[in-house]
């Protein structure tokens, strides 16, 4: 400690050059010591940019999700309502039965992103590789 003597009194000091020294170790310890959590979002792998191919009407199941969360298939211009436990069973029936099919996967935009990404699971599960996801006619 540096005393100095001014008179009859000696002033203490309070070293500081060795604070820079000691911050910056802390701030380095804290930088290694941090963990950032990272968010992975979905994993989607998207087909690189080509021509337009058509497919076939019947190689196509289109999957409606409104905006009451209510899930329906787009068949035949009708919609036929189904539950989201019976989703699964029907989308590997349909799998099995053709090899080709192609789920388009389209909902509103009130639709909630949680029933979004459970139907989206759901196909995974069920074992649907080609998923479209598709903007619905009239917005």
């Amino acid at each position: 400690m540096n005393l100095r003597k001014r008179g009859n009194r000696v002033l203490p000091e309070i070293p500081t050059s060795s604070m820079a020294d000691i911050a910056f170790l802390l701030i380095v310890f804290f930088l290694v010591t941090t963990t950032m959590n990272q968010d992975k979002g979905l994993s989607l792998h998207l087909p690189p940019i080509a021509e337009t191919l058509e497919v076939r009407e019947k190689n196509i199941c289109n999957v409606w999700i409104n905006d009451e969360d209510r899930i329906a298939f787009f068949e035949d211009s009708e919609l036929t309502e189904i539950a989201f436990s019976d989703l699964r069973a029907d989308i590997q029936r349909r799998l099995a039965a053709n090899e080709k099919l192609i789920v388009s996967l389209k909902a509103q935009r009130q639709a909630s992103y949680r029933m979004f990404v459970d139907v989206l699971d759901e196909l995974k599960l069920a074992g649907a590789t080609r998923i479209s996801i598709a903007e619905p006619e009239g917005g």
